[in-house]
Parts: structure tokens; sequence; C-alpha cells
């Protein structure tokens, strides 16, 4: 079927000489079959107009520099998209840790504004004894103006609690994190950068805080001369969310109450937190269920509703747009194929004058679509792992921490996103080529074959 005499009663003679190397390579595809491991024509062609296809005359390596540009479309397309989702994913996660990490995950507090939780020991306890609960730390809350020199004064909310929270103690950047002792026969208090900043603090600093209300009784003071108990600054944390270290310091549960006048076992809050967090909203219920007015709960997400509104805009609008990309870099192939088959007119009627069905054709060239998809994405994933990795460990974009709340891009990587993207950038490849396959399929050998 395949030799030199049957060749020259298909094709004219100026013709001939042009069409050996077709021939010849058309032999050894069909010579493949009969390996130990068989391997499709169909895959074989495929490959070697992905690596080697040639235009057939001047500029012949242009043919090879379009399908080059359509694999490096598609890789720039699932590297951008991989990136977007990875940074969206990082942003949601160091959001919420910094977050519950400050607030933990439920604020059981009183209905009632300013009122304290008079009974803070028994509550305490029957809260850790509820099915969910991994910890319940008391809060004393109260508000003060913190005063260092004549011209640094400042109004703050003062956090009495038995120690830091577990985030903050690893974002302590100056001192320590004990909130309990003293520095020299004075409270100790640990404070924001932000406002360490703002009213020039360092740690050993001495300032004084003025409560500007009496605990439990929501009013102001009424004229009496308000408390006054002056602290040593014990450590400065950051953790670049502004409305956190530009507004709370932390001092003991002790001074805090002496402070607020309250009694030792009232609290204005417990802080919650909970051994699985995707039940956080069926614990809160649970609680106010079992404890009633004025017992209230809050989860974090409430707490903060619009700090999570903003990230999950950007987890929703972010990829969207970024996919567009992936999309406009596949159906690029729709053009890419044509082009390729434009070239290769003699070359596919040769291949159906010698007894190739259109269906095979159709099926070499969604091969070749899909070969770019796989290629493209291999690629891009490769690419937009290499970049996150080098952005966890070095940091290379950073961020300013007032309007992103964090001072480098963060990187959340999840396996789910790669395996995704992957699959539907290797189906857009493969469906944006249906088309070109249908026109290879529809060649008709006579016409083919003197295609100029």
């Amino acid at each position: 079927m395949f030799d030199r005499r049957m060749r020259s009663d298909l094709l004219p003679g100026s013709l001939v000489a042009e069409t050996d190397f077709n021939l010849c390579f058309v032999r050894a595809a069909r010579t493949a079959f009969s390996w130990s491991v068989p391997v499709r024509f169909e895959r074989f062609m495929s490959l070697r107009y992905l690596w080697g296809a040639e235009g057939r005359e001047q500029g012949r390596s242009f043919l090879r520099f379009i399908i080059y540009v359509a694999v490096g479309g598609v890789t720039l397309g699932v590297a951008a998209l991989l990136l977007a989702l990875a940074i969206v994913r990082g942003f949601s996660e160091e959001i919420e840790e910094k977050i519950v990490g400050f607030g933990a995950h439920i604020q059981v507090s009183s209905y009632v504004q300013d009122e304290p939780l008079d009974q803070g020991a028994s509550l305490r306890r029957q809260l850790r004894e509820m099915k969910g609960v991994a910890d319940v730390s008391p809060v004393v809350e109260q508000p003060v103006l913190l005063r260092y020199s004549e011209d640094a004064i400042d109004g703050v909310v003062l956090l009495g609690m038995d120690r830091l929270p577990s985030y903050l103690q690893k974002r302590v950047e100056a001192g320590g994190d004990a909130v309990d002792g003293e520095t020299r026969g004075e409270p100790g208090l640990v404070v924001g950068r932000e406002m360490a900043t703002r009213l020039g603090l360092a740690v050993g600093d001495r300032v004084t805080a003025f409560a500007l209300q009496q605990g439990g009784s929501g009013t102001s003071m009424g004229g009496r001369r308000p408390r006054v108990e002056q602290f040593r600054i014990r450590g400065i944390y950051d953790t670049s969310l502004q409305d956190i270290d530009d507004v709370y310091v932390f001092s003991s549960t002790a001074v805090a109450r002496q402070l607020g006048s309250l009694a030792a076992p009232s609290v204005s809050r417990f802080n919650v937190t909970v051994s699985d967090p995707s039940r956080i909203d069926s614990l809160a219920a649970r609680i106010e269920n079992r404890f009633g007015f004025p017992v209230s709960a809050r989860t974090v997400y409430q707490q903060y509703a619009g700090l999570f509104a903003w990230v999950d805009l950007q987890q929703s609008i972010i990829p969207l747009v970024i996919g567009v990309i992936v999309i406009v870099a596949a159906f690029n192939i729709v053009g890419t194929l044509l082009m390729l088959i434009l070239e290769k007119t003699r070359e596919i009627g040769i291949l159906k004058g010698l007894g190739t069905s259109g269906r095979t054709l159709k099926r070499l060239f969604l091969v070749l679509g899909g070969l770019i998809g796989v290629v493209g994405t291999s690629l891009g994933a490769a690419l937009a792992l290499t970049f996150a990795l080098l952005q966890q460990q070095f940091g290379l974009v950073s961020l300013p921490a007032e309007a992103y709340y964090m001072t480098t891009a963060p990187i959340g990587l999840n396996p789910l996103d790669f395996l995704l993207v992957a699959v539907v950038t290797v189906f857009l490849c493969g469906a944006a080529a249906y088309i070109p396959a249908r026109v290879a399929a529809r060649v008709e050998p006579v016409k083919a074959i003197r295609f100029e």
C-alpha cells in the first residue's frame, strides 16, 4: 500500500519529489503499530506536529512558532489562575488566622451593652463542659485613655486576660508576651506596633491609664474622679491589622477589673475556642439556647462581618477574572490548528488518499489540541508552584499593610486547585480543537493534493 508505484499512480509527477518525506513518514507511522508497546497513529502524528511542524515555503519555522505561542498562552493562563487562587486562598487563611487568633471562634457576652457577666466562674465551668469546646478564656474589657506625655495621649481598649492569645504571642516583636506580674512595682502592658509608633513607646517606658467608665454601669463617670493606673510597656506586637494594633492593649485580668471596678468573679466576656471550626454556628446557637438571656454568643464571622465579606468578594471575583485568560488561551488553539491545517493540506490529502479515514484525522487534531493543553497545563502548574514556593520562602511580592492587612502576598497551596484547573484546561483545549478537527476530516484528497 505504501510502495512507490502506488504513490506515482496517485500523485502528479511534479509532486512526487515533494511528497517523499511525507510518505516515508506515513510508512514510519504505520510501522509504529507493530511495536511491542503499541503507539496510536493519531498520537504519533500529533506529537510530530506539536514539536516539529514546519510551513511549506519561506518562514518554515513560523508555524512551529505559532504552536509554541499556543502552548505558551495556556502556560501563562494556567500559571496566572493558579497563582490567583493560591493568593486569594492565602488571604482568606491569613485573615481568618489573625481574627480567630485575636478573638477566638465565639465571644460569649451580655446582650446589654457594657454589662458584665456576674457569674463568671460558674459560666466558665459550664462552657468548658459543653461538647465541642476546646478552651474558654475570660476577658475584662475596659476603655481607657493612655497617656505617655503631654502630646502623646490616645483612647484605647484595655483587655485584661490570663494570658496573651497564642496568635499574638507569636507576633510579639519586642519585649515579652506575659501580661501578669509587675515590672518595677508597676503592672505590665503589651501594646500594638501602630500605637507604639504613634505615641513613641518602647519596651520599658511608663504610661498612665485613665479609666473612662465605671464597670458594669454603662454610664459616664458622673463627676467622679477616674481610676488611674501606671503601667510599664512589657511587649510590642504586630499583626498588620490596623484595627487591632492601633486599638487594643493587653494587661492582666486583675488590673483590668480594678480599673473597671468589677468584682472578682465578673468578666466582660469569654473567648471560646472550638475543636471543630466547621461547627462554630451550631455551637454558638447551643450556647444561647442553654443559658438564655442575657447571654449572647457571637461568632468571629459575625463580629468581623465586613472584613470577611471583603475576603469573600476576592475569592469570588479574582479567580473568575483571571480564569478568562485560560479560556482565551484555550480558544486560541482554534486559530493555531486551522493555520496548521492550511499549511498541511497536501499532507492531509495524501493521508486520506492512502486510506486514512476522516474519523482518524478528526481524532488526530483532537489529540493535538489535548496535547497542547496537557503540555501548557504542566508547564503552567510547574511555573505557579515554583513562584508560590519562592514567595512563601522569601516574600518576593510585598504589600502595603494599611490596605491589605499584611506585608507580603500570602500563599495558600491546595492540591485540589491544581487538579481542578488542570482538568478544566485540558477539557477546554480539547473542545477548542473540535472545529479544526471537523475541517480536517472533510478535506477532499484530490483537491488537497493539488492545493497551492
